[in-house]
């Protein structure tokens, strides 16, 4: 029983995915979707994603399947191909993932942080000084510049006579060295609150 069900749903799929191939369009697309769809989502969580990743990559596998069907030589590996993509799409993902950089969104930072540069030991200003006092000085001017003074990158740069790149790799790497310090500030304060 469990084999003709398995051999039909077979069938199906290669019934759905030929004439799609042969005629790629909405209506045709239609029951690859809704048959290979599941079978995706199901390919990613068994790799570890989360269910609303699952389907977002999913849905990207049969978006990049509609857009280049037409690139498949051998037809009858449909189903092969169709889960390389997926492969393919699971590795960048994993790939992106492993060149994210931990930062902190300074725009967040609340703003009692600056309120004061002359401010007293244990005060949320003091604080910030003493978390500047980790970047060089081109740092702590790109940050001071941007969060402080609120300039646009392109104001910094015209006004440094530098690249509006260096002044956001600036800021970027900045960013990236606070990021521990910032963090273990939010969770005492959560645990305080």
């Amino acid at each position: 029983m469990d084999q003709t069900i398995a051999s039909e749903r077979f069938l199906q799929e290669c019934a759905a995915a030929q004439n799609f191939l042969e005629s790629p369009n909405e209506g045709t697309f239609a029951p690859v979707f809704k048959i290979f769809t599941p079978q995706l989502i199901a390919f990613f969580r068994a790799r570890g994603c989360e269910p609303t990743l699952s389907e977002d990559m999913a849905q990207d596998v049969m978006l990049i399947v509609y857009r280049k069907a037409h690139q498949l030589r051998d037809r009858t590996l449909f189903r092969a191909w169709l889960f390389k993509v997926a492969r393919s799409s699971l590795c960048r993902h994993y790939g992106k993932q492993s060149r994210e950089v931990d930062t902190i969104d300074l725009e967040r930072v609340s703003d009692s942080l600056v309120t004061s540069m002359r401010a007293p030991a244990a005060t949320p200003a003091f604080e910030f000084q003493h978390w500047m006092s980790f970047l060089d000085s081109r740092e702590q001017e790109a940050l001071t510049l941007r969060f402080v003074e609120e300039w646009e990158y392109h104001e910094i740069a015209s006004a440094k006579a530098i690249p509006i790149g260096t002044v956001q790799w600036r800021v970027f790497n900045a960013k990236k060295k606070l990021a521990p310090h910032l963090r273990r500030r939010e969770s005492a304060d959560r645990r305080a609150a």
